[in-house]
């Protein structure tokens, strides 16, 4: 397994312009990362004008080169909970995205579904039934598309929605092209309120890819807001649990034990760190490489 970084790590630094995307790329490449995974956040490959910026990919890919270090992902937001003109305008986005994965020479490509932080009203399972033939139609001529551009499309369980072993095994089996799998988020599954051993024990060797994080994990209300400081850095999972993302291996998730379970899954593929806490993104980022390579060295 080779371990690396998700440029979503290091988004504060992307957004406060402090880095720029080569700058995050050759950072990383110093810092131990072995892959680095796109996710635009704070940088974008389209021109203001809606084209695709050619030279910023020619540019990227010659700087990933340059820092000896892979890009091997691409992972962007998609809403195909939607129906009619606003349905198909969404898929034609993300058909240009593709475009963009493909021109970057990538062979995999996340998108997302939808509902990130659904209200429990919306994030039944009957309304999950309701919507599950309009997802698999757009997600199924997404990835036709994607095929013969030799990029694969890939399921991460994101959010509340669609998340949880039952939804996510449902929609994988309903897209019947062959060029669609899992992107594996060994920390989102704790959103909905799952074991995440149990997750990758049940469904590792499906696993075409993987996100690794750490949450701290509360049961009661932790503090997180005062009068002058009201946007706290907690949210809460889908039963009510408060969550709140850690540099990997410091929070309370068993990272050691997931990527146990990984190894003994079979599973020898790339794994991305996000991490989304409230440390220093560098500092967090530099040590979260360095725990998960120890841990991975130690299982």
């Amino acid at each position: 397994m080779r371990i690396g970084l998700s440029s979503y790590s290091l988004v504060g630094m992307l957004n406060s312009g402090e880095f720029t995307l080569a700058s995050a790329i050759d950072w990383a490449a110093k810092n131990g990362a072995d892959l680095f995974e796109l996710v635009p956040i704070g940088f974008s490959f389209f021109k203001e004008d809606g084209k695709i910026d050619l030279d910023m990919i020619k540019t990227t890919k010659q700087v990933a080169k340059d820092a000896g270090i892979p890009l091997v992902n691409y992972s962007v937001g998609g809403n195909l909970l939607q129906e009619g003109d606003a349905q198909q305008k969404e898929i034609a986005r993300i058909k240009k995205e593709v475009d963009i994965a493909a021109a970057l020479g990538l062979s995999r490509m996340r998108h997302d579904i939808g509902f990130w932080g659904s209200p429990l009203q919306e994030n039944t399972a009957y309304n999950f039934d309701q919507k599950l033939p309009g997802i698999l139609e757009a997600v199924n001529e997404i990835s036709e598309y994607a095929k013969p551009l030799g990029v694969l499309t890939m399921l991460e369980n994101h959010g509340l929605f669609v998340n949880g072993m039952d939804r996510v095994q449902r929609v994988i089996n309903g897209v019947d092209t062959g060029n669609y799998g899992l992107l594996m988020d060994t920390g989102n599954i704790i959103c909905v309120d799952e074991d995440p051993l149990a997750f990758v024990r049940l469904m590792g060797r499906q696993a075409r890819m993987v996100h690794l994080k750490d949450f701290y994990v509360r049961a009661n209300q932790p503090g997180d807001t005062a009068p002058n400081y009201k946007n706290g850095a907690w949210f809460r999972s889908l039963g009510g649990t408060y969550l709140r993302g850690a540099i990997l291996g410091q929070g309370d998730l068993d990272v050691r034990g997931t990527l146990k379970a990984l190894k003994e899954a079979g599973y020898t593929g790339d794994i991305a760190i996000e991490f989304e806490g409230m440390e220093e993104c560098r500092y967090a980022s530099a040590v979260s490489i360095a725990n998960a390579k120890r841990m991975l060295a130690e299982v």
